[in-house]
């Protein structure tokens, strides 16, 4: 397809309009999905990454690439849902209890949801019992927790404690990130991985499953 290439640029610059457009005309032109995905799309979002972890790009262009995908991404689902094309995993995400902190964990979501995985975006202020629940309601795969506030972080040990109790611990894996966070208290609580900004997210959640 002659200007699928834009695709990728589209995506890259953040640019949703013309994202949409040439994700339409590539489907018209049956163009194979995961070709579309695997080609031009994902490559973009590995690019804007890149750039975002060397410094050559930054958290406004990370949020607008993301966008450009998910509106991309949007046009590709049903086509998804009717092909045997696997998804990455299934992710489920949320704010702990007594935090309401979003950006950087909607930014988290909409790079892993670029990358291919399912996204569960639970939203702020989620108890240890509704992340429990989502868990098993959606078979995830990761479980992924924010929190912003150092009077907020220790909720995640109660989280793990909850899933422990109701013998699902072991089912999924468990990432946490968030300012206050390390890798030093992820290992403390006994999360299975840590991420300090969106993109090492993605990379921490393909090598859990991969693991």
């Amino acid at each position: 397809m002659e200007n699928i290439n834009q695709l990728y640029e589209a995506i890259l610059k953040g640019n949703l309009p013309l994202a949409v457009e040439m994700t339409k005309m590539a489907i018209e032109q049956k163009v194979d999905t995961k070709s579309i995905i695997d080609n031009y799309m994902s490559k973009a979002m590995d690019e804007i990454g890149s750039r975002f972890e060397n410094g050559k790009a930054f958290v406004p262009e990370l949020l607008m690439s993301a966008r450009a995908m998910k509106g991309a991404l949007e046009l590709l689902r049903p086509l998804l849902a009717n092909s045997n094309i696997p998804r990455a995993g299934t992710i489920v995400i949320g704010t702990v209890k007594g935090d309401l902190h979003d950006i950087g964990k909607n930014l988290v979501a909409s790079m892993l949801e670029g990358s291919g995985f399912e996204v569960i975006n639970l939203g702020v202020d989620i108890s240890s019992e509704k992340f429990a629940a989502s868990i098993v309601e959606h078979k995830a795969d990761i479980l992924c927790l924010s929190a912003l506030l150092t009077t907020t972080m220790n909720y995640m040990k109660e989280v793990i404690r909850v899933l422990e109790e109701a013998g699902i611990r072991n089912q999924v894996k468990i990432m946490v990130g968030g300012a206050p966070i390390s890798s030093a208290f992820a290992k403390e609580i006994g999360a299975d991985g840590y991420s300090s900004n969106a993109n090492a997210a993605v990379s921490t959640a393909k090598q859990l499953l991969a693991s």
